[in-house]
């Protein structure tokens, strides 16, 4: 790029994010999940299209209507129909029909993604005359990948992909896809799409370095994390009926809350957790509560059953959240071992800001255990022991509890907060775009052919 296509759009060097002056973009958002989901990739795709929109860019965002964790269709939307939502000012949000099964299984899934690839196809196609400067997606779901690439190309706009976690390798990592010539095949795809796009970003430091092995160039990778409000997530001091929801649980001011909260599915390998709670069995000082909905909830709810220490909560609302988390004294991030490195849960960001520490399944060298080491304890995944120890040293060291928080709560304002991380992946999106000088106003309307009749 030339020096007048740098002064023009704000950047400071050839190599630099920063931007000085923002021009509205327009932005195609391809993102299975959306709001008003409450957990994962929903959250963050939405409050990433409503931050966009607050610094004057037009976002049209394809999804699907909500279903995750529960994996049922949200109240008030349809699952076989299309639908347009204009919630703000230079915000489209279209929903394209998707069928969800009710209990998702390794060839249910498959169909459930390409239900999604194949409705959004026709309205990401009809957006090309919209002329978007970006078509940014987000895996999972990678099979929308090549429509979104292919949505770029004939709109000549950038295409961007952004990787949540690597759902492909998870898949067979943990048995839901096998065979060695269908890994083959599928990365074999993988590899070329992914060496197809302008840019492709992921939200660790190991998962960019896991992009670079799959054949993306380094100067096509971006690391963009995870953010979390730092002011809606934060520490309530603790104490005789500072918590209400302590207390519905009925929880005794003598007691301690080790808390998980998130989607239940297999890659978190909550089992541990319960078989833990059975070594420390003789503890009554000590109380797991399990909080979220997805595909395992009525096994978990199941296991509860009979175990005095053990309670059970549905998904809470984004209102409850911080009062949630900060019911916790200690956090616990379990995890499967064969999903270590293929996923950074998003659930972290949130535990860290609440100032609570956390007990984390790590392998030593991954992203989780580099995060979590001046935070809390690390253990070995799928580990009831080493779970049982660390909850029982943290359970009797308030000290180290204080200290271990205080580390969680700064290292969340240090790297975490949604402000400056919006910001970066704002200049980055930019610096992206002005490399073919294609951000132009927002002078146009949508197509009425972006949603099938």
């Amino acid at each position: 790029m030339g020096r007048t296509e740098h002064s023009r759009y704000g950047l400071k060097g050839p190599n630099c994010c920063c931007v000085t002056l923002r021009l509205p973009m327009k932005i195609v958002l391809s993102s299975l999940n959306f709001s008003p989901e409450l957990t994962g990739i929903g959250k963050y795709s939405g409050e990433m299209a409503d931050g966009l929109v607050d610094r004057g860019h037009e976002v049209v965002v394809v999804c699907a209507p909500p279903y995750y964790p529960h994996w049922r269709v949200g109240a008030g939307y349809g699952g076989l129909r299309y639908s347009v939502e204009r919630p703000r000012p230079g915000l489209t949000v279209i929903r394209c029909p998707l069928w969800v099964p009710a209990s998702p299984t390794a060839i249910k899934r498959v169909l459930h993604l390409l239900s999604f690839m194949l409705s959004s196809l026709p309205v990401m196609l009809a957006l090309v005359a919209w002329r978007p400067a970006l078509v940014f997606a987000v895996a999972p779901a990678f099979f929308c990948a090549p429509t979104a690439w292919l949505t770029a190309r004939l709109a000549g706009a950038k295409a961007w992909l952004h990787i949540q976690d690597f759902e492909l390798d998870a898949a067979f990592e943990m048995g839901l896809l096998q065979g060695g010539w269908t890994r083959r095949l599928f990365a074999t795809a993988e590899r070329f799409l992914l060496r197809r796009f302008d840019q492709v970003s992921t939200i660790s430091r190991r998962m960019l370095r896991k992009l670079a092995y799959k054949g993306v160039p380094l100067d096509r990778g971006q690391l963009l994390p995870n953010w979390v409000d730092l002011r809606a997530i934060h520490p309530v001091a603790a104490g005789p009926g500072s918590s209400a929801m302590r207390q519905s649980l009925q929880v005794g001011d003598d007691q301690l809350v080790f808390l998980f909260s998130g989607s239940m599915n297999r890659k978190q390998g909550l089992p541990v957790l319960f078989e833990a709670m059975d070594l420390l069995g003789h503890r009554e000082d000590l109380v797991l509560v399990l909080c979220g909905d997805g595909e395992l909830r009525e096994q978990v709810a199941a296991a509860a059953q009979g175990r005095l220490q053990v309670r059970v909560l549905p998904l809470q609302p984004a209102d409850r959240l911080n009062e949630l988390l900060n019911m916790a004294d200690v956090h616990l991030l379990p995890q499967m071992a064969n999903a270590a490195d293929l996923v950074m849960p998003s659930k972290l960001s949130g535990m860290l800001a609440s100032g609570r520490p956390v007990v984390a399944a790590a392998l030593p060298g991954t992203e989780i255990a580099r995060v979590v080491r001046d935070c809390g304890l690390l253990v070995q995944p799928e580990c009831a022991a080493d779970f049982a120890r660390a909850m029982a040293a943290l359970a009797d060291d308030a000290q180290e509890r204080i200290r271990l928080g205080g580390n969680a709560r700064r290292y969340a304002e240090r790297a975490l907060g949604f402000d400056s991380l919006l910001a970066h992946t704002e200049a980055c999106l930019l610096h992206t775009v002005a490399q073919t000088d294609a951000v132009t106003a927002s002078d146009s309307g949508l197509p009425s052919a972006a949603v099938p009749g």
